[in-house]
């Protein structure tokens, strides 16, 4: 569905649904919960390669479920920087040697599974409603202390306290980036930790949920919100109580919680996340930001120039020509 909103309309745009009022104390009362450091397991990987070491990070949840991460930092005598990286909505973390290119910079690099996707992490969660298809609306029906994003925010949050806690990384210099469910994971990353020193951010995914549907994007990643209403509830009694829910784990409700420099890009043509939802979240940040156009591109895979820019907006270089 291509996007309604016209550009200079999207300058000012700030989405549909204000931030609840108690936004903030039910996520400060998820994190005072869940500051101490959960059981978690490092188990490091012989690989034969000089340049790096390599570890799998596995660490429990409250429910049961088991996180993954990969983790490779390059061999150092003093504590290194850390990038934690994102994967897109039903995928996994990259092949190990794919974030090579950061630890030749100096940076550790840590990916992590999102639980119940396509890689190692397990998710034992038990959920009313609809199960069938998709994880965005996952608990909604429950209301917002049983969303599955809830969970995976406080993911996010754990695994950057526990590399924190490693003696060998540099708690003072830690970043997050990704695209699609990864960028939002990255800004979910600077609005829940204050470690977080700088956020580059893809094509978020996971904002401004009353807009994708009023524009009705059916898309893979959202069709789960239209297929609720169809087959459970075609007369929309719940709809202010499920999009209530919701706005709990929408990316532009975190926004005013990030304090450090956001590096946003957007494709003007994307039909999977519409940049006014994108513009949503820009347009709530309070802190240091710049916002890149593509014109021409969409939800695209953007390897043209776009990965020396985020090299660049990352680790302040000058790739680009």
């Amino acid at each position: 569905m291509q996007d309604s909103m016209t550009l200079e309309e999207m300058q000012t745009y700030k989405g549909r649904q204000e931030v609840p009022e108690d936004f903030d104390a039910f996520w400060d009362g998820l994190l005072e919960s869940h500051k101490a450091l959960p059981p978690f397991r490092l188990k490091e990987r012989q690989t034969g390669f000089s340049g790096a070491d390599f570890y799998e990070l596995t660490f429990d949840t409250d429910n049961g479920s088991e996180v993954f991460a990969k983790c490779v930092f390059p061999k150092s005598e003093k504590p290194v920087p850390v990038l934690f990286c994102f994967h897109g909505y039903q995928g996994q973390s990259p092949d190990w040697t794919e974030n090579l290119k950061f630890v030749a910079a100096g940076f550790g690099v840590v990916c992590m599974d999102v639980r119940g996707q396509a890689g190692r992490s397990t998710d034992k969660g038990q959920f009313e409603g609809m199960t069938v298809k998709g994880q965005v609306i996952r608990g909604a029906v429950q209301g917002r202390d049983h969303l599955f994003y809830k969970d995976v925010y406080l993911d996010v949050y754990q695994l950057i306290e526990i590399v924190a806690s490693l003696h060998f990384v540099d708690a003072d210099k830690l970043y997050s980036y990704g695209a699609s469910q990864g960028g939002a994971l990255a800004l979910v990353a600077g609005g829940l930790s204050p470690r977080i020193k700088k956020v580059v951010s893809i094509y978020p995914f996971l904002s401004d949920f009353k807009r994708i549907w009023e524009l009705g994007d059916t898309n893979e990643p959202y069709n789960e919100l239209f297929r609720y209403f169809r087959f459970s509830d075609p007369f929309h009694k719940t709809e202010d109580a499920f999009f209530n829910a919701l706005s709990y784990i929408d990316i532009k409700n975190l926004a005013h919680r990030i304090t450090c420099p956001v590096h946003m890009v957007t494709g003007l043509e994307d039909i999977i996340c519409p940049p006014s939802t994108q513009f949503a979240i820009y347009n709530r940040l309070t802190c240091a930001k710049t916002l890149q156009l593509l014109p021409e591109y969409g939800h695209d895979a953007l390897n043209v120039k776009v990965n020396d820019y985020v090299f660049d907006r990352l680790f302040d270089t000058s790739v680009l020509d």
